[in-house]
């Protein structure tokens, strides 16, 4: 089988994909398209995700977009024993919710913090806009607090799915220079995730 996953090292759903590859011990090839890269609006690329966005895993034949769904999809088909998405469906619901959270209460101010501290010039910036946005989402990472104040990761005492959305902006939210609410167990966490080597080569990379 050739699996290609499709994206640059620097997106953050990229490092979803790769993070969760690393950890199943998938082998890939990726490689850079987007941002900088360009190439996502060619026709080739738009037909394999229209979306034009990034990542697209591709396995032979089959491709598949949407970073969330694809984690999902590689403990389905190629580990399906693995702890990252146990099969237990009450299990699974409680990491699903999770992984879907990030999109729904953090991906918005998370971005905007992101893109107003690393993206955007000095000169540029809108402070205030920033300011709400740190206070935004520190309430965002509170939910997960909250869990991290009961057990090792936010699904339970092992890594699970719900760990890499979540885990992907919080190397960012540390990184930062900015003053941050104190969030009870987040850092905890955060310093646990350092230990995992496929985190630390994918994730907590230099900002850009």
């Amino acid at each position: 089988m050739q699996r290609i996953l499709w994206g640059r090292a620097t997106s953050s759903n990229v490092m979803k994909a790769v993070w969760a590859l690393d950890e199943l011990g998938l082998p890939y090839d990726r490689r850079d398209v987007g941002g900088k890269f360009g190439q996502t609006d060619t026709p080739a690329y738009r037909a394999m995700n229209p979306t034009g966005l990034v990542p697209t895993l591709q396995e032979d034949d089959f491709t598949l977009w949407e970073s969330n769904a694809i984690c999902r999809y590689l403990c389905a088909a190629h580990a399906p024993e693995s702890s990252l998405w146990p099969q237990a469906p009450q299990a699974r619901a409680r990491v699903d919710r999770w992984m879907d959270a990030q999109q729904t209460v953090l991906n918005r101010p998370m971005s905007v913090v992101f893109w107003g501290l690393v993206r955007t010039p000095a000169d540029k910036r809108d402070p205030a806009a920033i300011a709400q946005a740190v206070a935004d989402t520190a309430k965002a990472y509170a939910l997960i607090g909250a869990e991290l104040t009961r057990h090792a990761f936010i699904a339970g005492d092992t890594l699970t799915l719900a760990d890499i959305p979540w885990g992907v902006h919080v190397h960012r939210w540390f990184t930062m220079d900015f003053d941050r609410p104190e969030v009870p167990g987040l850092r905890a966490w955060y310093d646990r995730l350092l230990t995992r080597p496929a985190y630390r080569a994918h994730v907590a990379r230099p900002l850009e």
